[in-house]
């Protein structure tokens, strides 16, 4: 699995593609080419409900998400797969791909709408949800123009939607312990709980010894400019206090995303990063959600056939 900051790359690859690992299935929206970006291999988008090859470890539970009408667990550090499904009628986004991506494929890049195999676009409009999770909203645009219309789509709802996967979008603060590097971890309510005891455990060595907690999403203090980091299918997000990526708001592929600064915690980013791509919760890829149940189906045909013959 490549982990962006961390393994080295052997060829260069395009910065501005959305890429990235994540089966999207969508129904609508980007192209039909390949991805090309800054994680792991995705699998075939094809619409067939087959199970995915990286289903097994579940990880260490954590909350419960509600998703495609159904309520079911997600696991830190679990392996996600499983099947790849139509959402059913009559559940929000009836008639999208949803589920099948692993873990090896969280890795987005720094564009909004990374993590998404067979589109080559930014932005997220139109998509189905590989991990479950609906990619993050911004808000309200503050006034960046046509060419940041991408990144303040109303489709999945403004940030304090309580009916997302994982409840409303909230952030939480980690300050490095060498100097004033604050990055920000942002994502739905429920993934920002699991991760926090699990960042403030295993990156203690970079981290400040104040406590964090999640709290209400606030443009002011986190914004899509400033992310280092997209995460499964641009469900999650880690930015930079004081970074701005001017590439967010410039024509597409116009312009590369602009360098980190100089004398940030380079190990806290690492760490984060890390433990991000090896914990964020996933959905158990033995999990059955939102497609049909064959079994249900099965005896429904029996009895509808027993019907006929009487």
């Amino acid at each position: 699995m490549f982990v962006p900051f961390l393994t080295r790359r052997e060829t260069s690859i395009a910065r501005r593609a959305g890429d990235a690992g994540g089966d999207s299935g969508g129904d609508s929206g980007g192209g039909d080419s390949g991805s090309s970006g800054d994680s792991g291999s995705g699998h075939d988008s094809s619409g067939d409900d087959s199970d995915s090859s990286g289903n097994a470890g579940k990880g260490t539970p954590g909350g419960t998400i509600s998703a495609g009408g159904s309520s079911t667990s997600i696991f830190t550090g679990g392996s996600g797969g499983g099947k790849n499904v139509t959402i059913s009628s009559g559940q929000t986004f009836a008639g999208r791909r949803a589920g099948g991506a692993t873990r090896d494929q969280i890795y987005g890049s720094k564009t909004f709408g990374s993590g998404y195999t067979g589109y080559n676009t930014r932005g997220v409009n139109g998509r189905g949800f590989p991990f479950w999770f609906w990619p993050l909203s911004w808000g309200s645009d503050p006034g960046h123009g046509a060419n940041a219309a991408y990144l303040y789509t109303n489709e999945y709802g403004d940030p304090n939607n309580s009916s997302r996967p994982g409840g409303p979008i909230v952030m939480a603060a980690f300050q490095s312990k060498s100097n004033a590097t604050t990055f920000r971890l942002v994502a739905d309510n429920q993934t920002v709980t699991d991760l926090i005891p699990v960042i403030t455990s295993g990156c203690s060595q970079n981290l400040t010894s104040n406590g964090t907690t999640p709290t209400a999403f606030n443009a002011s203090e986190a914004a899509p400019e400033q992310v280092v980091q997209y995460y499964r299918a641009s469900s999650l997000a880690l930015t930079l206090d004081g970074y701005n990526n001017s590439a967010a708001f410039a024509p597409e592929s116009s312009a590369a995303d602009t360098p980190l600064p100089a004398g940030i915690d380079d190990g806290l980013l690492g760490c984060l990063n890390n433990t991000i791509g090896q914990s964020a919760p996933l959905v158990d890829g033995t999990t059955q959600l939102a497609g049909p149940d064959s079994r249900a189906v099965g005896f429904v045909l029996l009895l509808l056939c027993m019907l006929h013959l009487l």
